[in-house]
């Protein structure tokens, strides 16, 4: 039977931009979730309610770029380390000292950077389809007809957004939807959502992930050429206290959900059972652009 559980829409503002939030459930165990590029913090509301369930405060974020938070046209505004310090933001913001961070694709590599900038105000990390940097010139060429159609042919973005909203999201599967969101582009912030995924690193450095001790879990997708498996794996293998976990599809934790959202439940119940680590504060960045390079 569904468990019910309290939600609430808040934002906060960052660096002059609003960024807004949903709110799951209460306590002292607070969980944060990040979207994927260009997409928006829905996508993950039904783990959230499924961790919600379990008796954990989760909190779901629309980066800057992305859903209904602040659309600055900036690239700077959307390298990884920007995004952490979005992050960590919010925590201040929900006066966090820690919680578990994780996301997809580029709310796995958020949430690896948050770890290795501040690792004392994250509990665990739950990454689905991160990305390394071997796999860099297959997003170049995935991003780049969306970095041109937003350049060149803006009004392809304008008129494709205007169709995507006009379509009420309660008349269509919850995936179309979110299909139909990351549809809802404005080209100037798209363009600089895309550029800035390549300004400073994609991910933090391996020597960097080696000494990283936040537990992990790390999910893998197969035949993503975008979020190659077999990155999940390395970075499960690297991090010394990381664990693999390998979906049966690329569509399992969207359409059948229930192994995959079983996992991350106990695993973020595990993470706040442990014995706690000792909040730092000291390793926030104090501007964006600190943690790039």
């Amino acid at each position: 039977m569904a468990v019910l559980v309290s939600e609430r829409v808040g934002d906060l503002t960052y660096e002059g931009h609003r960024l807004e939030y949903t709110d799951f459930g209460a306590g002292d165990e607070p969980v944060v979730l990040l979207h994927g590029q260009l997409m928006s913090r829905r996508m993950h509301h039904p783990l959230a309610r499924r961790i919600a369930a379990s008796g954990h405060r989760v909190v779901t974020l629309d980066l800057l770029g992305h859903g209904r938070s602040d659309r600055p046209h900036d690239p700077a505004t959307y390298a990884i380390g920007a995004y952490a310090a979005q992050v960590l933001a919010l925590l201040d913001h929900l006066g966090a000292e820690q919680a578990v961070v994780g996301g997809t694709s580029l709310g796995a590599n958020t949430a690896l950077e948050v770890a290795c900038a501040a690792p004392g105000r994250v509990r665990g990390l739950l990454l689905e389809m991160p990305v390394l940097v071997q796999t860099v010139e297959v997003g170049i060429l995935v991003a780049a007809p969306l970095l041109a159609a937003a350049r060149l042919a803006p009004w392809t973005v304008t008129v494709t957004g205007a169709a995507s909203r006009a379509v009420p999201r309660s008349a269509v599967p919850f995936w179309a939807g979110i299909a139909l969101d990351t549809l809802d582009q404005e080209p100037a912030a798209m363009a600089a959502v895309v550029q800035g995924m390549f300004l400073g690193r994609i991910a933090p450095p391996r020597a960097e992930r080696l000494r990283t001790q936040t537990p992990a879990l790390v999910v893998g997708h197969p035949d993503d050429p975008i979020h190659p498996a077999a990155d999940a794996a390395t970075l499960a293998d690297e991090l010394p206290r990381g664990r693999f976990v390998p979906a049966r599809s690329v569509l399992e934790w969207r359409l059948q959900p229930d192994r995959l959202d079983a996992e991350a439940v106990a695993f973020v119940r595990r993470c706040w059972r442990a014995q706690p680590a000792r909040p730092s504060r000291a390793a926030r960045p104090a501007r964006p652009g600190t943690m790039r390079g």
